[in-house]
């Protein structure tokens, strides 16, 4: 069912009223009024995946629930932040109503539609400017998952022109980054270039125009597809999968594999 805007000021006020007693130093929750944003910061993390996981099983009444959960650590986090002096819910609503207006001239402006995504890049520039943020790297979230961290820098980079032309540069690269791992003498050195070979795989992924988080999300449920169907297997065969040979067990993983092949 679509909400008229108009409609949402109740819910939402009751919502931020719910919120304000639970921090409520004398009547509100203990557990609520304990926190910081430290402390809640890695649910909000965990709110967001739980989003997109109600997304990919297209749950849309679990979307419902999981949004209404995010929203939740943007009241708890504006909460904390208008206790402190810093700003308040309202603010952060002005925030991103402002910055949606500014960075869509072609659709709230006069500016022309064409070159949209240089235009975007050319707006997020200037904000960053504005934060004080000069290098090309600057304003990319330390908190990122590492793997989408990585794209983030990497793409950043090649903006600046530090890219190579085309795929032959970075399967060079993962290639040296193997051989390097394997001649490691020493576990933090193990450790470092096992972090280069990764990042220099990142590369080499975007390199074929391919994200790499939505590739390694795909090839995580293959494995959890096909490792389920070895199980399955090994069972009908009366068998206790985790007491077979490797070589047994090599030898599910092709059957599950050549099953997915079936019409």
């Amino acid at each position: 069912m679509n909400t008229p805007a108009d409609s949402l000021a109740d819910p939402l006020r009751r919502l931020l009223s719910i919120m304000a007693r639970l921090r409520d130093p004398e009547r509100g929750c203990e557990w609520d009024v304990a926190q910081t944003f430290a402390t809640i910061a890695p649910y909000t993390i965990e709110e967001a995946y739980e989003v997109a996981d109600a997304i990919a099983r297209e749950d849309m009444a679990g979307l419902r629930d999981e949004l209404g959960d995010l929203l939740l650590q943007v009241v708890f986090h504006a909460r904390m932040a208008e206790e402190a002096g810093h700003f308040a819910f309202a603010d952060v609503a002005t925030s991103i109503a402002d910055k949606l207006v500014a960075r869509h001239p072609h659709v709230f402006g006069e500016a022309p539609a064409d070159a949209l995504r240089e235009r975007w890049e050319d707006l997020k520039q200037a904000e960053r400017a504005s934060r004080g943020e000069s290098g090309v790297l600057d304003g990319i979230a330390q908190a990122l998952p590492a793997l989408m961290r990585a794209e983030k820098l990497q793409k950043r980079a090649a903006r600046a022109g530090f890219d190579w032309p085309d795929p032959h540069g970075p399967t060079a690269k993962v290639v040296e980054e193997m051989a390097e791992l394997a001649e490691a003498a020493s576990q933090p050195d193990r450790f470092e270039e096992a972090g280069d070979l990764l990042f220099a795989a990142v590369n080499l992924v975007r390199a074929y125009g391919i994200a790499p988080e939505e590739a390694l999300r795909a090839g995580n449920a293959k494995f959890e597809r096909r490792f389920r169907a070895m199980e399955q297997l090994a069972r009908q065969n009366g068998d206790d999968f985790t007491a077979l040979s490797l070589a047994e067990q090599e030898a599910l993983w092709q059957a599950a594999k050549q099953a997915e092949k079936r019409p």
